[in-house]
């Protein structure tokens, strides 16, 4: 592992260090006051990385990136405008400053624009962790993922082809900081490894994946356990019957139930509160899930993917409960929508921070054994999930469970529900707790939902 010295200090030649960065906030700033603006907020970002997809043994592409890019927001009262450019130079900053506040001019006023409120400024930055650079060249990144094609490819003589293998190297780096004299800054990284592959059978098709991923290289999987999971994931669904319409209880895999976790987020979120766009409207102390459910943010868990010191409007984040005893605590706002509601910004500009949900002391096999006799899916489809109302259909595919145990796999059927009595009747969540994301949680078992089929 490397320091925080890495490509992110070099763009087009020159050095970036975080000095010069925060100088250039702070310069965007400056210039805004000095053409009249009561408030101003600025941010610079730097990304450096490499991506390189393999097919069937060959490479086929690749991407080595470095971009840059800083924007600025002014406000005049209550009137707001914003610019961007990826030119660092000082002309081009004093440009960007003067586009921004030309258009503040020409905005009506907004009673709820702003920066955020200067006592939520984050006081302490806190090393989370979040940076660990992987020294990997094109040639060592072709040799991961040609590994982990052709360990999917020889899993299984019925594995006959390959979507192909990709691996990706990013560093970025953030400055942020505003007229209240806040400024704040962390490096971070983010490397991931991927593969697809097709089965056939007797004339049936099937395709599926597996990923790994993770800001420290040495805690992504192994190359050939990825292919591996592929592969099976793949074979596995081979020879799948179709559904007869029933009711059914249902078990969703936990990286099929992050979606169901991810749809209350959005519920909760301020401008679907205030939009009055949420099936979960007004609903701040009411029962949402069952008495034993609790839902979390941890922003400052060490080295996890979606862990952050600050928000994107420099509100400094902590742990706190969404959802405790069943009862909704809190709803995602940032400083606009907080306004609007008449609350207190939570923290959350630019989204959530590690969201988690308890779970039970189940595993999948345990799940399965609860559920007796149901579905068990592996992957849902489909854009069918109403918001406003909760109503819920979607396409899934997945398994065929009797007495317990898997019996055989089942496509072409579509799963319908609203997520309210989802939510109500979820009766266990696995300790199989999926981290590849910033929602993290086990498989969900569901006491029943309609399945449409023949």
């Amino acid at each position: 592992m490397s320091s925080d010295v890495s490509p992110l200090q070099q763009e087009s030649g020159e050095p970036f260090d975080r000095a010069q960065l925060s100088q250039i906030v702070d310069d965007m700033i400056n210039e805004a006051r000095r053409l009249g603006a009561s408030a101003a907020e600025a941010g610079v970002s730097i990304e450096a990385g490499l991506s390189v997809n393999v097919r069937l043994g060959e490479v086929e592409t690749i991407e080595h990136n470095r971009d840059k890019g800083l924007g600025v927001t002014v406000y005049f009262g209550q009137r707001k405008g914003s610019a961007s450019t990826s030119d660092f130079s000082p002309q081009a900053i004093r440009e960007s400053v003067k586009a921004a506040c030309d258009i503040a001019r020409y905005t009506e006023a907004d009673e709820y624009a702003g920066l955020a409120d200067k006592e939520q400024m984050a006081t302490e930055i806190p090393d989370l962790d979040l940076y660990h650079h992987w020294d990997l060249s094109a040639e060592q990144a072709i040799e991961i993922a040609q590994e982990c094609e052709q360990a999917a490819r020889s899993f299984d003589k019925r594995i006959i082809n390959s979507e192909g293998a990709s691996i990706s190297s990013h560093d970025g780096f953030r400055v942020y900081g505003n007229s209240h004299g806040f400024i704040g800054m962390y490096p971070s990284s983010r490397h991931s490894l991927s593969v697809a592959v097709i089965g056939e059978h007797d004339g049936d098709m099937q395709r599926d994946s597996w990923y790994t991923v993770a800001r420290e290289p040495q805690k992504l999987l192994a190359a050939a356990e990825v292919g591996k999971r592929a592969a099976q994931h793949t074979v596995a669904r081979l020879d799948a019957k179709k559904m007869t319409t029933c009711q059914a209880p249902v078990l969703f895999d936990a990286e099929v139930a992050r979606g169901l976790l991810g749809h209350f987020v959005r519920a909760i979120n301020g401008s679907a509160q205030y939009r009055k766009s949420s099936f979960l409207l007004d609903h701040l102390g009411k029962t949402v899930f069952p008495s034993r459910i609790r839902i979390d943010e941890r922003p400052h868990l060490k080295a996890a993917l979606g862990s952050a010191p600050f928000d994107s409007e420099g509100c400094a984040t902590c742990a706190r409960d969404l959802l405790a005893g069943g009862e909704l605590q809190s709803y995602v706002l940032d400083s606009y929508s907080a306004r609007r509601l008449g609350m207190k910004s939570t923290g959350n500009a630019g989204g959530t921070h590690n969201v988690f949900i308890n779970h039970d002391d189940l595993d999948k096999t345990q799940l399965l054994k609860k559920m007796d006799r149901g579905l068990f899916i592996t992957e849902v489809m489909g854009q069918g999930v109403n918001i406003v109302t909760g109503d819920y259909s979607r396409g899934a595919t997945g398994f065929w469970v009797e007495h317990g145990e898997i019996q055989y796999p089942v496509e072409e059927f579509t799963l319908a529900s609203c997520l309210q009595d989802m939510y109500m009747n979820l009766v266990a969540v696995g300790n199989d707790v999926d981290m590849r994301g910033n929602l993290c949680t086990g498989s969900w078992l569901i006491e029943e939902m309609t399945v449409a089929g023949e």
